[in-house]
């Protein structure tokens, strides 16, 4: 199954557009688990058992595993996944940018190695730089568009003055990914909840790839905004995906030894937002 098509069976499944980022920080663990990077499976492992019937996705930060020398456990909460939810995509996020033999190595990273799904990447070296996780057979990539920090008004928001129109750099981004660069139709679009009138403009200039959005719950994004600006429904069928993702509000809803019963229950509320924003 390729993976716009494991995105809509795990939305019809789980009724969701919930996105759980799995971002272990040891020193936010619970209890005596409380900054033991050891810890990192077992904890990623409850989170995945008490929100995997609510979610259309899980993210993995690629980051917050290689900082512990816990790349074997992120291997194995994939695996973990795959036993579990096996109707969930796995998106790793990496955003990785780099181009040639470099590139299809990190293509064979995401998908062989850890075994992912889809995997988040920066466009800045062109599409050489994107078309080696294309040439994976039903593989998904989500380019950075519109991002929810900041600093992307120091890039993304910036004119084009060589190209018809002066597009902003983040919407000639998102004209690429739902025209020449979608080569293999899985190319979808990174952009934050704290901008809900640019998901609005990118999700007019691509109308119908899907848009991962983080930012929701503790970025502060409107997650009801989000909804109504990204998500495209056409004859009561979703024809243009969000994948909304919240991390940390959700990982560390409680600090005591409820955290898993606390991290289902913000899942549920936040899955639930959501879903009711669609009417």
């Amino acid at each position: 199954m390729i993976f716009t098509e494991q995105l809509a069976r795990a939305e019809q499944q789980n009724a969701s557009m919930l996105c759980v980022g799995l971002d272990p920080e040891p020193a936010r663990f619970p209890g005596a688990w409380k900054g033991d990077a050891a810890c990192i499976l077992d904890f990623c492992r409850a989170i995945v058992d008490a929100t995997a019937d609510l979610v259309i996705a899980f993210k993995p930060q690629i980051a917050y595993f290689a900082a512990h020398r816990a790349e074997a456990a992120l291997e194995q909460l994939v695996a973990h996944i795959r036993r579990v939810a096996p109707q969930v995509p796995v998106i790793l996020d990496a955003k990785r940018g780099d181009i040639g033999a470099t590139a299809e190595q990190y293509a064979v990273e995401a998908f062989e190695r850890y075994g992912a799904d889809a995997v988040t990447l920066s466009p800045f070296m062109g599409f050489d730089s994107v078309e080696p996780y294309l040439k994976r057979e039903g593989k998904g990539a989500f380019l950075l568009c519109r991002t929810s920090n900041p600093g992307g008004d120091d890039l993304q928001n910036q004119r084009l003055a060589g190209l018809p129109g002066e597009p902003l750099l983040y919407e000639h981004i998102a004209r690429l990914a739902q025209g020449p660069w979608n080569t293999n139709g899985q190319l979808g679009l990174v952009v934050g909840a704290t901008y809900p009138a640019e998901i609005a403009r990118v999700r007019a200039l691509a109308p119908t790839v899907p848009l991962l959005i983080p930012g929701v719950g503790a970025q502060g994004g409107d997650a009801v905004a989000t909804v109504r600006a990204g998500w495209k429904v056409e004859g009561g069928r979703t024809v243009a995906p969000i994948v909304v993702n919240s991390s940390r509000a959700i990982l560390y809803a409680s600090a005591g030894d409820d955290f898993a019963t606390a991290a289902r229950a913000e899942a549920r509320r936040t899955r639930d937002m959501l879903q009711a924003a669609r009417a």
